[in-house]
Formats: structure tokens, C-alpha cells, sequence
């Protein structure tokens, strides 16, 4: 008999609970991914689930997967295809009697389990975990999840207070040469996939590649080598250059690195190097990643619906001038459409950024939110469903935001971007025109 790891978004080796499991036993381990076609196909609201630029970043992604898990003498098969369909013939083939995966909860997620687990056989064992949080929810001050509070700063104060970050898992030891095969799979094409070729803009704020490999990389660059992180606090609402954030949420998105081995790096940094409040700050970006996905656990569909987790019933418009003038970037405010030619071009867009489009989008225009959100799900390549709808809300007004903020725009131009740099960068070529 053999064991079987289902990656999803944790395409790591380090720190991953569902290898280190599976590894435990001296039987022969395999791996699986799914490029699952329903995941590149047209959602409702006519945006493709996956274009192409998180679809190349994934891509890479389980390539270095792949060659990590050789290194540790385990065949990793990849597949084009829907999990339910190809998932009962690997177990057959390879006697596999036990089935490890990272836990999921949003609904699409869990209707391909449901799919998946239907069609295999009721003998096979099952070992889901939760593996993608910088607090475990074993460990969280909270009995169950709706006792989670609906304001991030009362679960900020006391997870700091009461919580243990878990020491990170190290890489399993090597199995026997004898378990490796050949798997004679591949990692299909964006063409595959149903998406376009592509050659990256030379002004990318994240020009950067998928796996575990260039994700510690780039904590490496940006922590131990330029040393960025002393600085991480005062920079990080900056527009231009791969410097002014860390730039982990894609790797953390797609599980290339765990955030715990994150936290662990800044504790070190802090004692080697220097401590303050920048380097506080990025664990504390850490804590609001872990907080979206706490909202989620508790309050299920309601972070898709309209009226929010806060069921909030305001009279919202679904036009589409103003949504194909909102994607353009061809709306009234130069520093909005500076931000949506950017992730047209390139899948990424600051925060500050982000904060500002939404905002526009949902409080000035009214326009449906989720037709907002749906948009950075297809486009961004940090795309994370619990951050993205989570911040959706936050920003729309029917989620974890008592204050319903709307931003001033223009203000915001003036402050992020008083040279009007980052709005020349991207919207010169327009002017050429």
C-alpha cells in the first residue's frame, strides 16, 4: 500500500503538515495536482476564474513542487483534469489507502471534496488539516468560530496575547530510492488552459517567479540581503518598484511558504538585526491574512453574498459602461486608472492601490461589489479567496468596517503619489496615443 498528498495551495515542502504526515509511515508516498479545469472557466459574472497571470505564476509554482518532491524520491502526477475523474484511478493503480490533504471550507472547495470523496472508496482514510494559518485554530483564544469578533483589532490584541505561533515544520528526510517512478505527466500550457502567452511589463511591481524556491528567495533578498524589512512600515503604501512591500502574498496565496516560517524569519531579524515597528508591522499584515480567513470560517457564504456578513440591503447598480470604463481604466480619476491599467497589464496592484479602485468602485459608483471582486479574483496573481472577498466587503461597506469609510481620491493621489510618478508609468503610453 502506498500514501497520496491532494496539493492544492500548498505547494511546499517545508512546513507542510499533510508531506510531514504522510512521511511518517515507511511506505512508498506519491503526490497529485490538479489544474482543474473549472477553476480556468468563465464565472458568472463573465470573467475567467484564473487568467493568465496567476495561471503562469502556478504553473511555475508546481514546477519547482515537482523538483522538490523528487529530491525526497516523490513522483508528483499532474493532471489537466477534474480531481473526482482522475482521482479513482490513481488510487486503484497505486494501492493507495490513505489520502492527505491541506483542509479547505469555501464552497466551491468543498463541493470538489464532496465530488471527490463520493467517488472514491469508502475504505480509503482521510487526513485534512488546516495548514494555512499564521495562528492554528486549535491554538486561537476562541471556543468555536462564531465566537470570532467582528473587529480585527479585538482579535489582533488577544491572539498576540494569548497565542503560540507554531514552530515550522522541517523537510521530510528522503524516501527510499526505490519509491520514485516516473510519472509521465506534465504541466500544461497557458494555451491548455485556455489562456493567452505572454511576455512581462518591464514596470511590474512583482516581477517575480512561482515555487518555494523563489519564495525564499525573495525573503532572503528582501530580509537578510537589502535588509527592507527595518524599513517594511514606512514603505509599504508605496506604488513603484518590487521594493516597497515584501511582495509574499502570492507565494502565501498558493502556499509556497508558510506563515509561520515568515513569522519565524522576522523574529530572527529581530534579534539579529533590529526590531521596531516595521518589522512588527508585517506580522501584524500577517494577523489581518489570518483574520479574513477566521471571517470566513465563521460566517461561510455570506462573504459572496451582496448584502455581506453584515446582510446590508444597499441599492446597488450593475451597469456596463461604467464597468468596461472601470477595467479600462478610462474613469474621471487618473490615479484609479493608473491602478486598473497595472493589473491589466501585470496581475498585481499595491495595496494602497486596491483600497482605492474598491472604494471607487463600490461607494462612489455603486456599483455591485462582487462584480468588483470577481474582476481581482480572474486578474490578480496574490489572489486569495478569503483576503480578496474579505477585503471586498471591508472596503464596500457590508464587512468588518463599522465605519464605512469612503476614500477621497484625488486626496489619496496627492498623498501616495504627490511627483504623480506612478500615474506617468502607467498611463504614459495613453498619452501617447
Amino acid at each position: 500500500m502506498s500514501k497520496l498528498i491532494w496539493f492544492t495551495s500548498d505547494l511546499r515542502t517545508h512546513d507542510n503538515h499533510s508531506l510531514h504526515k504522510a512521511c511518517e509511515s515507511d511506505e512508498a508516498v506519491r503526490a497529485v495536482y490538479f489544474f482543474d479545469p473549472r477553476y480556468y472557466q468563465e464565472d458568472r459574472f463573465g470573467f475567467k476564474k484564473t487568467e493568465r497571470f496567476r495561471a503562469q505564476f502556478i504553473r511555475e509554482s508546481v514546477a519547482q513542487l515537482e523538483q522538490h518532491l523528487k529530491k525526497l524520491n516523490i513522483p508528483l502526477f499532474i493532471y489537466h483534469e477534474q480531481p473526482e475523474q482522475r482521482l479513482p484511478k490513481l488510487v486503484e493503480e497505486h494501492h493507495i489507502d490513505h489520502l492527505f490533504l491541506q483542509k479547505e471550507w469555501t464552497q466551491e472547495e468543498v463541493d470538489i471534496r464532496a465530488a471527490v470523496q463520493q467517488a472514491l472508496p469508502d475504505s480509503l482514510t482521510w487526513t485534512e488539516q488546516y495548514d494555512q494559518f499564521l495562528f492554528h485554530p486549535d491554538d486561537i483564544p476562541y471556543s468555536d468560530f462564531s465566537k470570532i469578533p467582528q473587529v480585527f483589532t479585538q482579535f489582533r490584541k488577544k491572539c498576540e496575547k494569548q497565542c503560540t505561533v507554531r514552530t515550522p515544520l522541517p523537510v521530510p528526510e528522503s524516501r527510499p530510492q526505490e519509491h520514485w517512478m516516473e510519472t509521465r505527466t506534465s504541466i500544461p500550457s497557458l494555451e491548455d488552459l485556455g489562456l493567452s502567452s505572454f511576455e512581462q511589463d518591464p514596470r511590474s511591481a512583482f516581477p517575480f517567479e512561482g515555487g518555494e524556491q523563489a519564495a525564499w528567495d525573495r525573503l532572503r533578498e528582501y530580509f537578510w540581503n537589502t535588509k527592507k524589512l527595518a524599513y517594511y512600515k514606512k514603505t509599504r503604501n508605496g506604488l513603484v518598484g518590487k521594493d516597497y512591500s515584501s511582495k509574499f502574498s502570492a507565494w502565501l496565496a498558493q502556499g509556497c511558504i508558510s506563515a509561520p516560517a515568515i513569522y519565524q524569519q522576522v523574529k530572527k531579524f529581530e534579534k539579529e538585526v533590529k526590531k521596531n515597528q516595521d518589522t512588527y508591522w508585517l506580522i501584524f499584515e500577517l494577523i489581518w491574512r489570518d483574520y479574513f480567513k477566521y471571517v470566513s470560517l465563521k460566517h461561510g457564504n455570506a462573504i459572496f453574498h451582496l448584502g455581506g456578513i453584515l446582510e446590508k440591503d444597499y441599492n446597488w447598480a450593475d451597469t456596463q459602461a461604467a464597468r468596461k470604463e472601470w477595467i479600462d481604466g478610462k474613469t474621471k480619476y487618473d490615479f484609479v486608472n493608473a491602478n486598473m491599467r497595472e493589473i491589466a497589464k501585470t496581475g498585481f496592484m499595491s495595496n494602497r492601490g486596491r483600497q482605492n479602485v474598491a472604494s471607487f468602485w463600490a461607494k462612489e459608483l455603486n456599483q455591485d461589489w462582487r462584480v468588483g471582486a470577481a474582476y481581482f479574483e480572474s486578474m490578480l496573481i496574490d489572489y486569495d479567496v478569503h483576503s480578496n472577498w474579505g477585503n471586498w466587503m471591508y472596503n464596500a461597506g457590508v464587512g468588518n468596517d463599522p465605519r464605512d469609510r469612503k476614500f477621497n481620491i484625488e486626496s489619496q493621489a496627492e498623498r501616495y503619489d504627490g511627483d504623480g510618478k506612478y500615474r506617468r508609468l502607467w498611463l504614459q503610453e495613453s498619452l501617447e496615443l
